[in-house]
């Protein structure tokens, strides 16, 4: 025994270390434990018999290595799968995680690019928003101009209409008494003639631009005597200066001619106020049109561009999630 522990040294000298690890160890160890069972056997050949030394202590020390020496081998065995276990999967996670990495950078990529395309279309959504409104309120000036003028026309002729009808009212009178004068030859009240004469001056007054061109000077004049001296035309029994004066038949004349006249200009009025009210709504209907169709787009492209800043907002934090794992 003690020749064979003395030659186990030489023996391990020739024994090929694996690098320092847990599994080598095992094995080296491994090496050494059979040198000494091997030694022990060799002694045990030549001194003993086999049976006999089975009750010998030594033999226990022999079989105490020998199941040391299996329990080591196993052990190595189990170290080994888990080795290439361990290589395995260190091999698939650097592909995973490769693999990984270059999806990051691919969807960072897209995502930037996505940034970049919703900026400019949020950009351009507020330009056309700010376009759409310009339009709308340009739109909504004029309906209000024109509104305004309507209204202005429609006073104007309101009054004009109302001044218009009582002119004619009135001299429609004054042509019913002088009807009555000449059909029934009786004498016009003085009060009823000094009436007519004021109501004449007062139409050619309010209505000087309206007769322009329609009595003649020869007409004014006699409308002047008239306003004069109204009863010298209508006594039943004429005078000398009445003789010389121009007849109650004239002035009848001259207010079938101003009413004539003030009913073509009040028809003429009635006509151009109807095609100003049609124009209007033509016009007004149009406007409304477009600022309905304006305030649509207004609509339709403020939602587009909430959306659009959502969608940016959200890919900004999809590049900093993606950066950040």
């Amino acid at each position: 025994l003690s020749l064979t522990l003395a030659r186990a040294p030489a023996t391990t000298t020739q024994l090929r270390v694996r690098p320092p690890n847990r599994m080598a160890s095992r094995r080296v160890l491994v090496g050494l434990l059979a040198l000494p069972v091997a030694a022990l056997n060799t002694v045990s050949a030549l001194t003993f018999d086999v049976a006999a030394a089975k009750n010998r202590p030594v033999s226990k020390v022999i079989t105490l290595l020998k199941d040391m020496q299996k329990q080591l081998e196993k052990e190595a065995e189990e170290d080994e799968e888990i080795y290439d276990k361990m290589a395995c999967w260190c091999e698939t996670n650097d592909k995973e995680k490769t693999k990984s990495i270059a999806d990051a950078e691919a969807r960072i990529e897209d995502l930037t690019t996505k940034i970049e395309e919703l900026t400019a279309a949020s950009a351009r959504l507020n330009t056309e928003i700010k376009n759409h409104e310009k339009e709308v309120a340009k739109n909504q000036e004029a309906l209000d101009q024109a509104t305004a003028i309507r209204q202005k026309q429609l006073a104007e002729f309101n009054a004009e209409e109302k001044d218009l009808l009582e002119s004619i009212s009135a001299l429609k009178s004054a042509i019913v008494v002088l009807s009555k004068h000449h059909s029934a030859l009786v004498q016009v009240p003085r009060a009823h003639a000094v009436a007519m004469a004021a109501m004449i001056q007062s139409q050619m007054r309010r209505h000087a631009s309206l007769l322009q061109g329609v009595l003649s000077p020869s007409e004014r004049r006699l409308v002047e005597a008239f306003a004069q001296a109204p009863q010298d035309y209508f006594d039943a029994s004429p005078t000398f200066k009445q003789s010389y004066a121009p007849q109650s038949g004239e002035i009848f004349g001259i207010l079938k001619q101003m009413k004539e006249t003030f009913e073509a200009n009040l028809a003429a009025s009635q006509k151009e106020e109807m095609a100003n009210q049609k124009a209007y709504e033509d016009l007004k209907a149009a406007k409304e049109e477009e600022i309905k169709a304006g305030q649509a787009q207004i609509d339709s492209k403020t939602k587009e561009l909430a959306e659009t800043d959502e969608k940016n907002a959200q890919a900004k934090v999809d590049v900093e999630d993606t950066k950040a794992s």
